[in-house]
């Protein structure tokens, strides 16, 4: 819903997702990642394509990172079987804050437009008035200090 505005297009990205998960969850690889993280990768992949063929342009604040986990959080709380993820999401979340506020405020935004937003570099270049050579450098160095800071 936050990718898209549409919530019937989400409904349809979702049911695309969860028949995604099942017909290829024999492809998941445990030494790449959590199970969570393949599927929200999964799900936003399902959603930048759904936004890319619906020509739409979505705007956005770039604080909704921040405060989308926070929700998450709050609503995991409320699942004691998840207890052990939830306070992996908790330090994970935290570190990631961190982290992002470490960077530039430009190169925060870039990241968040990026991966919050699902824009395109090409998009972020237009939206902040910058070549997008600059844009795409700033976001492979902005990933590159957030993996080294989250390590």
């Amino acid at each position: 819903m936050r990718i898209l505005q549409n919530r019937p297009l989400a409904e349809d990205v979702v049911h695309d997702a969860f028949i995604k998960i099942w017909q290829s969850a024999h492809s998941y690889n445990t030494n790449l990642g959590s199970a969570r993280g393949w599927i929200y990768t999964l799900t936003r992949n399902l959603a930048l394509n759904a936004l890319k063929y619906s020509k739409r342009r979505v705007l956005a604040e770039p604080d909704f990172l921040l405060d989308l986990c926070d929700k998450k959080a709050m609503e995991a709380e409320h699942q004691p079987d998840h207890f052990s993820e939830l306070a992996e999401d908790h330090l994970g979340q935290a570190a990631l804050h961190k982290c992002l506020d470490r960077l530039e405020p430009e190169r925060k935004l870039c990241v968040l437009h990026a991966y919050v937003d699902g824009y395109t570099q090409d998009e972020i270049a237009n939206l902040l008035d910058k070549p997008l050579g600059t844009v795409k450098s700033w976001i492979k160095r902005s990933l590159n200090a957030l993996k080294e800071c989250l390590q």
